[in-house]
């Protein structure tokens, strides 16, 4: 069994029921986080609509949150979830905004690690979120 993530007429993802499970829980933990909407309406019938103007401010306030995390715990846990968006994002035609944004939500220095490991270049780390999105979205079926 499978489910659609879809934009109007178009399919952007056929996960099975299990990866859609879990994603679908991710969804809810990040709007929580960002205190915002996904766009990501819910499952009936196997099928969800995805709404394009909620889904671009959600993937862009994702981006920059996950940008400004220095956690490298957080960073970890996140970036599969940031990686999945993009590649949604991508199918729909949605441009993301990969410069660096005000605060989201508060100031970004509740979750600080002391030991981090410095933070990459801003070209470095969009590159190596790209990289990780192209190579995801191989085995995310439309």
């Amino acid at each position: 069994m499978s489910q659609y993530y879809d934009m109007g007429d178009q399919t952007l993802w056929n996960p099975s029921n299990g990866a859609s499970r879990l994603f679908m829980s991710q969804v809810s933990v990040y709007q929580v986080e960002l205190g915002m909407q996904s766009g990501i309406g819910p499952m009936r019938a196997d099928e969800c609509q995805i709404d394009p103007r909620v889904f671009k401010e959600f993937v862009d306030a994702l981006v920059a949150w996950h940008r400004r995390t220095s956690h490298a715990v957080i960073a970890a846990l996140s970036e599969g979830f940031v990686a999945t968006m993009l590649v949604l994002a991508e199918r729909a035609g949605i441009e993301v905004n990969w410069q660096p944004a005000g605060l989201v939500e508060g100031d970004g220095r509740k979750n600080v690690q002391v030991s981090a490991v410095p933070v990459s270049s801003e070209e470095a780390w969009a590159a190596a979120l790209r990289s990780k999105s192209r190579e995801l979205g191989r085995f995310m079926a439309a």
